[in-house]
Parts: structure tokens; sequence; C-alpha cells
């Protein structure tokens, strides 16, 4: 505790130590969620907080840390306590990024049940964390599973264990603090809202304020005992201040016209469900004790509105984009695009055929230059994409990612089912039991052993959590891609996936087509920036060497799954079937169906075909014959709009 630096010694950030206060005051508000960029003091508050809570009482070595009852018997797992109780200073639990659920939750002590032959809890981390503070540091990055436990015990008191055969619940309130890096990925909408409150912090940027905080830091490193005793007298008074509060919290009430402010505020937010009222009454009741006043006012609402809405606050989503005036002559720019490019270009592209070891890396990812004929169409409007999944396999690989379910090696992940020992340390205790069972009658256990284990009774855990794809998409920019703003559609699509793959771990590439040859416009990334600017600059125009892309994608996918055996790429082709550019002898169209085939012979790459061809009373079908020859499934444009095209991506892949 020596080296804790003091809580009330933090210099800025009073945002974070409002907050952190009010959830101290009234748990029930449902913890603090910190956003911001690091080396801004997080980690510090969060555990500088503990000295300021009010002592708790409790038994020496009790796992659950269960507050005396008036007798030596723990009140939750009947143990018999032979010293009497003792009051200690909460306890900040630290949740390590790669727990597993037995860690979290709790799961049954492996060496008891052997040597007992009874199933015992063995208590996680939610159990050592009851009436102190659990502290989430990178809550972002953690499996869904985890973050759902974690929220599901803050919200209820209460942590249930439903797992091999034992069947537990005990008391978990805790004070939940998370800290996260938005840049890093954003939780769901769904985790987001169960936390109560939500501060975003940054640095401090008065060059007085960061000077005034060098000195402290300097000078706690140097005599650490000294700056905490100087500092006693304001640790002291915040305490005081707490339990105040406290005592006075169950007699602070909200006047009925505030209690109106409060749900109008939520309205106008447009936040989903009741919960941001419930939050915001809490902590404006909470915020009024802390003002040691027993009758809340306007103040403390507004005090603590931007806490409770500013993660939970919807936005109307943005009007569509304003159509370019190429739709007015769309049959113009669909008709003559390649008419004019058919008189300044070649019906082949031998110089510029693509090689089929050639790996994305070596096109550099530079904007492609713009001809007099080319047309560049602005990007469209980002949207939220819905999610995005592919289908499960048997396949164990080690990425990680928050995209779509997979078996994993190791011990990471949700325990799903069992299997027979395979060498591995994650052994499956009742699955182990369950095997060994049938033979303790006519087996001798030995000696301090209640059961006999042998080595064909050892099951081990067959887990699995969620890992990232690649998502390559293939899009034709030839003159015809014009019509009807196709490329405005097209690009604010990559852009949107983009923007969902970086939160979710995925990489998103890009390839499009045009004149004589392909590009790799986006080499397999997950910067947005880079992305925006070259899709904001890539040109539409001249004719279709379909076959050109092909090979290109099919050089991408090759390099993703030799340096990754386990990927599962999606590519996405928006296209209208047609070519007229070879980069053979072969007849352009034949070509095309030569490569498409060879794509549907990789299992492990599903395709997607979006036909961009115009509806009419005649139409070619070229896109359909294209989906049949690589095995993949055939969309009309209009599936190209924002949502239907991400949607074709949750097409399951067959398992393998």
């Amino acid at each position: 505790m020596s080296r804790l630096f003091p809580f009330a010694a933090v210099t800025g950030q009073e945002t974070l130590k409002l907050a952190l206060l009010l959830c101290a005051v009234n748990p029930k508000i449902g913890g603090v969620l910190i956003r911001g960029e690091k080396g801004t003091a997080k980690s510090t508050l969060v555990r500088g907080l503990a000295e300021v809570l009010p002592e708790i009482e409790m038994f020496p070595g009790c796992p659950f840390h269960c507050a005396p009852n008036g007798s030596r018997t723990c009140p939750v797992c009947g143990t018999q306590h032979t010293q009497p109780p003792v009051r200690v200073r909460r306890r900040v639990v630290t949740l390590p990024l790669n727990a597993t659920e037995d860690r979290l939750i709790g799961g049954v002590n492996f060496n008891r049940a052997v040597r007992e032959g009874q199933t015992v809890l063995q208590p996680g981390i939610l159990a050592a964390a009851h009436r102190g503070i659990l502290y989430v540091d990178e809550v972002n990055l953690l499996d869904d599973h985890l973050v759902d436990s974690i929220l599901g015990a803050a919200s209820s008191g209460e942590n249930r264990v439903e797992r091999e055969g034992l069947s537990f619940s005990h008391p978990s309130r805790f004070l939940l603090a998370g800290t996260m890096n938005p840049e890093e990925g954003a939780l769901r909408p769904q985790l987001l809202d169960r936390f109560g409150l939500c501060v975003d912090v940054t640095a401090e940027q008065d060059p007085t304020v960061r000077m005034e905080l060098m000195v402290q830091r300097e000078t706690f490193d140097q005599h650490p005992e000294a700056f905490r005793n100087t500092w006693k007298p304001q640790t002291r008074e915040l305490a005081r201040a707490i339990e105040k509060a406290v005592a006075l919290l169950p007699r602070v009430t909200l006047p009925t016209t505030l209690r109106r402010k409060v749900a109008e505020q939520a309205r106008n937010a447009g936040v989903a469900g009741h919960r941001a009222d419930l939050v915001m009454e809490r902590a404006t009741r909470a915020h009024a004790a802390l003002m040691g006043r027993e009758i809340a006012t306007d103040e403390d609402l507004q005090t603590v509105a931007p806490l409770a809405l500013s993660h939970r606050a919807r936005e109307m989503a943005p009007p569509p984009p304003e159509p370019s005036p190429s739709d007015k002559s769309q049959n113009t720019a669909d008709n003559q695009g390649e008419e004019n490019a058919s008189q300044s270009e070649p019906t082949s592209s031998k110089g510029s055929q693509p090689s089929g070891d050639t790996s994305p890396k070596n096109t550099p990812p530079t904007p492609e230059r713009v001809k007099e004929d080319d047309t560049v169409f602005k990007t469209g409007t980002p949207f939220r994409v819905r999610a995005i999944e592919t289908g499960k396999d048997r396949k164990a690989r080690k990425g990680s990612g928050r995209r779509s379910r997979t078996r994993v090696e190791g011990n990471q992940g949700r325990y799903i089912k069992s299997c027979m020992n395979r060498g591995g340390r994650d052994i499956a205790l009742d699955a182990t039991l369950r095997a060994a069972a049938p033979y303790q009658r006519i087996r001798t256990a030995p000696q301090g052993q209640r059961l006999c284990i042998r080595p064909e009774d050892i099951r081990e855990k067959i887990r699995e959590k969620k890992t990232g794809n690649v998502l390559v998409f293939l899009v034709d920019a030839s003159g015809s891609m014009g019509a009807r703003a196709r490329m405005t559609a097209a690009k604010g699509a990559v852009l949107s996936l983009l923007l969902d793959a970086y939160q979710k771990r995925d990489k998103v590439a890009m390839i499009s087509f045009r004149r004589s040859g392909a590009i790799v416009n986006l080499p397999p990334t997950s910067s947005v920036e880079l992305a925006a600017r070259l899709l904001d600059d890539l040109p539409v125009g001249g004719r279709t060497p379909l076959s050109a892309g092909l090979s290109e994608a099919a050089a991408m996918v090759a390099s993703v799954t030799r340096r990754d055996p386990g990927a599962r790429p999606v590519i996405i082709m928006i296209t209208d079937g047609k070519s007229n550019v070879s980069i053979g002898d072969a007849k352009p169209v034949d070509e095309a169906l030569t490569f498409a085939t060879r794509l549907a012979q990789d299992t492990r790459v599903k395709t997607i075909v979006v036909d961009t061809e115009q509806a009419g009373r005649f139409r070619f079908g070229l896109a359909q014959t294209l989906a049949n020859a690589a095995g993949a499934e055939c969309y009309r444009i209009d599936d190209l709009k924002a949502d239907a095209l991400v949607g074709l991506v949750k097409k399951r892949h067959p398992a393998t």
C-alpha cells in the first residue's frame, strides 16, 4: 500500500474522480467505463479509490469476503471460522486480459475432487472482488462471454456457477471499473449499455497543470511514504465525505419535477430501453448525498446526465448521399464508357499480366493515376454494419479477433465439450470423472485419494472463441460502374466494412480491375485513414479485364492462407460478369470462367458475387454464370445497398 499513489493527489481528471465517487456512494449505479488514451491516470485513480472507501468487516481467509452475520459460520459456504472478524481495506481485484471463464466465475477444485471424491467449488475472481473493486483493463479486448458474466454479476449482485455438475451461487457485489482505448475497438451496444456511467478522458492541455503533474510524480517516486503522509488529511477528509454520503443516501429524495426531467433527457437522447433513466436517477441522488443535500436539485441532474448518456445516446441515421449528376445520364455512361475505352485500349494486357505468385504486399498502396476519360466518384456515407460472421468448423486456430467463432488451441475461450486426451493440460474434470466412474468398484485408489483415475480416463476441453477474417473486395471499376453511381455505393460499403473490421480485429482488402489489368488498391489492412484516402481517389473508366481481377484476388488469397493456414478469407466480387480484356490467348469470357473455377477449388474461401447489371427486359446473366463457376452465391445489384451487402456475408460456410 505504501507504493499506492493517493487518490486525492491526482492532478486533473475531475470528471473521472466524480464518477468513481458516485459509484462508491451508490454501487447500484452500475460502475464506470473509462474511455481514453493511455497514460491519463485511469489505473491510478481506480487503484487509489480503495484507500478512501470505508473499511469492511470479514473473517480472515474467507474466499467469499462475506460480511459476518453474528456467528462464526460463513453464510455462503458454511465454513466454520475460528478467528474473530477483522476490519480490512477493500481490495482492488484486477482481471487479467487472458483470464479463462473458470478463473473468472469459478470452477471445480480438481485436487479436492480427486483426493476427497467430492465436487468442491474453486472460487474465482468474482468471489474475490465481492465488496471490493473489480478493475477490468482493456475491457473491449475481452471475449464477449467474459464481459457478459462480469456485467451480469454486477447487475444482479450474484455470481451463479453452473458447470461440470456443480450448481452454486454466492454474492458478488463490487464497484466495477473498466477501461478501454476506443481506437482499439468498441464494445457491443448491449454491453456498453450495462455500464452505468462513462467518462471520456484526455491528457491535460494546460502546461501549468502538466508541470504540476510532473513535479508530483517525481516527488512521489523519490519519497513515496513522505508524499502519502502529506496527503493523508485530504484522503481522510474524502473518506469521511463518502461515509457521510452513504449514510445520507437512503434519505435523499427526487422531486416529481426533477424525475420528469430525467425521463425527458433520456428520451431526447434517443436511448434504448430505460436503464439510462434509472442510472440518472441513482446518480443524481448519489451526487446530492455527496453534496450533503437530502433533496436532489436540477444542478445534481445536469452534473451527472452527461456521464449516464454519453455512451447511450443514439444519433439519427445520416441521409443517403445525393445522387451524382451522372445518374441523369446513366445510359450514356453505361453504353459509351466502354466504347470510348475500346478505341484507345488493346484487347489484351500481356504486359501487365499478374503472376500467380504475386503477393499483395508487392503492390504499393498508392492512388491510381486518373486519366482524362476517367471519373472519380465520391465515397458513400459510412454506416454501422450488421453482424458479419462465417460458419464454424472443427479446425483449431491460434488467431485472435472478435468476428467469427472458432475452436482454439490452449485454455482460452469458452468450454463447449470434451474430447479424448491429446497430451495437453486443459483437463475436462467433469468428463474425466464420468469416464472413470464406472470402474471405481474394480480399481484400488492410491493412498490419500478417493478416486482412481488412469490415463485412459483423461478428457480434455474443447474451447471456442472469436477470431478475425479477411474480407477481399474485388470491384469492377470499368466505365459501366459510373452508371447510377454504383461506385459511390461500393466505396461506402468497403469503407464501412473496414471501420467495422478494425473494431472486430479483421482485415479488409480491395482490388479493382479496369482498362487492361487489375490493381491492389488496398492490401489487407486495418488502417481507416489509408482506406479513406485510397477509396476517395479510386477512378472509374475503361474496359473490363475481369480475368485479371480474378487472378489478382486468387494471388492475394493464396498469400493470406500461406501466412495463416487457418485463415478464412471472404471474396466479394462486385461486377456484372462482363469481360472484354484477357490476360492470355483465350477469349475474355472463357478465361474469366476458368479463373473463377479455380477459386472454387479452395474450400477455405467463400465467394459472393454481387450482380451490377441493370434490371431490364433483356439481361445477359453473366454474373450468375460467373457465380456458378466460382461456387458462389449471386445477388442482384439491389443487394449492393448498405444493409443488404453486409448481410450477404452472414451466410455461413459449410462445415468442413
